[in-house]
């Protein structure tokens, strides 16, 4: 499995997850720029993503819904606010009505995407999303957001292993 440790910081307001993949920091980049490999493991495998918006750059936004088992569809948006190419993305992340509002119950959090070369071959990935408060932080974890981001990012190997044998 990618993922090699995850961990929630009350203090902080942070969920932090860290995963490693056999490939290149570029190629590990590729997953989070291109919408048609993102929506391949943004989300578990029971709800897979899909991307209708994905405007790669800072100021740009992102839309995309997951399907769930029964067909029910949970909304999303990011903001793009920084892009550093291949190493660091940060996005404003949050849950949208069905109509891609922005759906204000939830909160919003603020994620740090950082890549960073291990060994020459090997990528490190690091997620670090920002809470609002305890509460939103907590309302989150309970709802499967660590378990939920384990699932997707176990799906990376896959992809990243089948892109390199084509």
């Amino acid at each position: 499995m990618a993922v090699i440790s995850s961990e929630k910081n009350v203090e902080a307001l942070s969920l932090t997850i860290v995963a490693e993949f056999d490939a290149g920091v570029e190629r590990v980049w590729q997953i989070w720029e291109d919408p048609r490999q993102l929506e391949r493991w943004w989300g578990p495998p029971t709800w897979p993503a899909t991307f209708e918006t994905h405007e790669f750059r800072p100021g740009g936004a992102a839309a995309y819904y997951m399907t769930g088992p029964e067909g029910e569809k949970a909304h999303g948006w990011w903001k793009f606010t920084a892009i550093d190419a291949p190493r660091r993305l940060e996005f404003d992340d949050g849950f949208a009505n069905e109509d891609g509002s922005h759906d204000e119950s939830m909160g919003e959090t603020h994620a740090v995407v950082t890549l960073d070369e291990l060994d020459g071959s090997r990528t490190r990935m690091t997620v670090i999303s920002r809470f609002e408060s305890a509460e939103q932080l907590q309302q989150m974890v309970d709802m499967g957001m660590e378990e939920g981001m384990r699932e997707a990012m176990g799906q990376i190997d896959g992809i990243l292993a089948e892109r390199a044998s084509v």
